[in-house]
């Protein structure tokens, strides 16, 4: 006590306090007597127990941090407002200080909720030890209630964090997985051990490594959007069934993404293909990102994968667009320049086409309208895209009632064959549609050596001409 009561205890940077519990000891005694031996089931069931307890305990001496922390500027004023200092979030924890003392303790400590004079809430870490030559009795207690208020601060805004990162985890409208790449890690720096450097070669000689990273791949966690993208009743049957998810196509885009790990690139996107569990395609951007602190190992990482299927068929039908004819589905004229130029700069030789002018459509749309012409076009069409099925050959509509089929590597002998198949399917067409029949004028060439692919189409409009001015001549002749 000498101790206690020098200017050592008034010096002390921490607020401290002296206190009997003395009463509190004789009212354990009681309830000892009274059969009581789970304190604190006793207390939980009769709340306000505590609170009586907290008010049998008095204040002997407090040192003036306690009343600078408390913002009093007498003890008497400290005294005499104790309620507004401990309010209720106080003797909530306060019963795990009484039991540490019913079961025999010397010491305790909590932390809990105190309150300045002004009303400032403040997070104290409040420690408790008995005094030696108190055991017994507890009339002298030492109680330390250190201000902890900007560490629980930085503990709540800690965990604020985690649950806005948790919660945007678990409710972001796009797919994200969580997993580890530690694995894959180690095996790239064995490569680099080894002296690879040529990483691309290397994957191009050994492909059994991609496959091997893929199953080293840990994934830890995936969130609801994911579950949904995927089509999976829940977590546990999409993580079984990840083998359906990730098909063929993806292994390349794997070994890009490994490349790409490779250069150092943490974080990276592509688009990728993967397929739902009840097997409709998924076209998504795949988004990759090493998580910060864990650029060394790799043993965290997210991937985000956005939905962009329907973006893919608009992208696709544009493309469409850009290179067929809408009535006949065959390709258009920008595709069959293109295709010109691809044959020019080709080694492929011979070339040979095959040019196809319908006679007649304008008298047939003056006659019988244009939805009938239209129906000729479409007949035509669906023809020639027969006739060229399973070929290496093109047939493009160049103009209004004019076709070409290019046939690379073809020579003459090959364009018979086609004109035979053509003539057949037109023959057939007819007997079916035999109230409009189509009425085709064909010329061909065959590149002859030396020659230009642009002469050999020359020739083969020429002979096409040809045929349908000896078409309407005969017309002409009968009439």
């Amino acid at each position: 006590m000498e101790t206690l009561d020098s200017s050592i205890f008034d010096l002390s940077p921490i607020p401290m306090w002296i206190e009997d519990f003395s009463e509190v000891k004789q009212q354990f005694d009681l309830w000892r007597k009274q059969g009581i031996e789970n304190l604190h089931e006793f207390l939980n069931q009769n709340k306000h127990l505590v609170i009586e307890c907290a008010h049998k305990i008095k204040i002997i001496r407090v040192n003036q941090k306690t009343l600078e922390l408390f913002e009093a500027t007498t003890h008497e004023e400290l005294y005499s407002n104790l309620n507004l200092i401990f309010k209720k979030e106080m003797f909530e924890s306060h019963i795990y200080e009484l039991e540490a003392l019913w079961n025999g303790k010397t010491h305790f400590s909590s932390t809990t909720v105190n309150y300045t004079l002004s009303g400032k809430r403040i997070d104290v870490q409040l420690r408790g030890a008995i005094l030696p030559g108190s055991e017994s009795n507890f009339e002298r207690v030492l109680i330390t209630t250190e201000d902890i208020t900007p560490y629980q601060n930085a503990l709540r805004q800690e965990e604020k964090n985690r649950r806005l990162a948790e919660s945007m985890f678990i409710y972001s409208p796009t797919s994200l997985w969580v997993e580890d790449f530690s694995r894959i890690k180690n095996r790239i720096d064995q490569l680099r051990l080894l002296g690879i450097e040529d990483f691309r070669t290397f994957l191009d000689v050994h492909p059994e490594f991609v496959r091997q990273c893929v199953e080293d791949i840990l994934i830890l966690d995936v969130n609801q959007a994911t579950i949904d993208l995927f089509k999976a009743p829940d977590k546990s049957t999409l993580l079984r069934n990840t083998h359906k998810i990730f098909a063929e196509e993806m292994v390349e885009t794997f070994r890009e993404q490994l490349i790409e790990l490779w250069q150092g690139n943490i974080h990276h996107k592509r688009e990728a293909i993967n397929y739902a569990l009840d097997g409709q395609i998924r076209n998504v951007l795949l988004q990759f990102t090493v998580f910060p602190g864990y650029e060394v190992t790799w043993g965290l990482v997210q991937v985000a994968l956005t939905h962009i299927t329907a973006r893919k068929k608009a992208e696709n039908y544009l493309e469409y667009l850009g290179q067929h004819d809408v009535l006949t589905k065959l390709y258009n004229r920008a595709f069959f320049t293109e295709e010109l130029n691809r044959l020019n700069r080709s080694i492929i030789r011979p070339v040979s086409s095959i040019f196809l002018d319908m006679n007649g459509l304008k008298e047939t749309n003056d006659q019988f309208g244009h939805d009938i012409g239209d129906g000729l076009l479409r007949r035509v069409g669906n023809i020639l895209s027969q006739a060229i099925s399973n070929t290496a050959y093109t047939a493009s509509r160049i103009g209004g009632d004019e076709f070409v089929i290019l046939m690379p590597g073809a020579d003459e002998a090959n364009v018979q064959i086609m004109l035979q198949t053509i003539q057949e399917l037109f023959n057939i067409d007819n007997q079916y549609y035999s109230s409009h029949p189509v009425s085709i004028a064909i010329g061909h060439a065959t590149t002859q050596t030396n020659e230009q692919i642009e002469d050999m189409l020359k020739r083969a409009d020429h002979h096409m001409y040809q045929k349908k001015k000896s078409y309407y001549q005969e017309i002409l002749f009968n009439q």
